[in-house]
């Protein structure tokens, strides 16, 4: 078997010249894209935490008596952020009497929560949709 002494300041051989940045141009482009996928889907949960906590706000507010659509509406766009009620749907079903369920779904464009990043690899937003729906008993 041939020792192969290095020295602390020895230059790469022929052979191995080039080989480190043919390994960053074959891993860049993977730590990209994990990169992207980060982002993207950390703001998508955000939005989709956002959302949900809208739907809850207004399924609360559908069970106390006296109130109608539109207060629901204006106290579900006062939780949700301005870019996310832009595409903004909610329905709304409210009970007559005591004891009915209330019904609040809340749907948003995932392209208003999270930039589309991943659409080279395939994955896009575009017609996808984050939605919330919540009942409760009215009072």
């Amino acid at each position: 078997m041939k020792r192969i002494r290095l020295q602390p300041n020895a230059r790469p051989s022929r052979r191995r010249r080039g080989f480190q940045s043919m390994e960053l141009v074959m891993t860049l482009p993977i730590l990209g894209i994990v990169i992207f996928a980060l982002f993207e889907f950390s703001m998508l949960f955000f939005a989709r935490g956002a959302v949900v906590e809208a739907s809850r706000v207004g399924a609360r507010m559908a069970t106390l008596p006296g109130v109608d659509q539109a207060a629901i509406e204006e106290e579900i766009r006062k939780v949700l952020q301005p870019r996310l009620q832009e595409n903004l749907q909610i329905d709304v079903q409210l009970g007559e009497n005591t004891g009915d369920v209330v019904s609040v779904m809340v749907t948003v464009a995932a392209e208003e929560a999270a930039p589309n990043l991943l659409w080279p690899i395939g994955y896009s937003l575009e017609g996808e949709k984050l939605i919330a729906e919540t009942r409760m008993i009215r009072e």
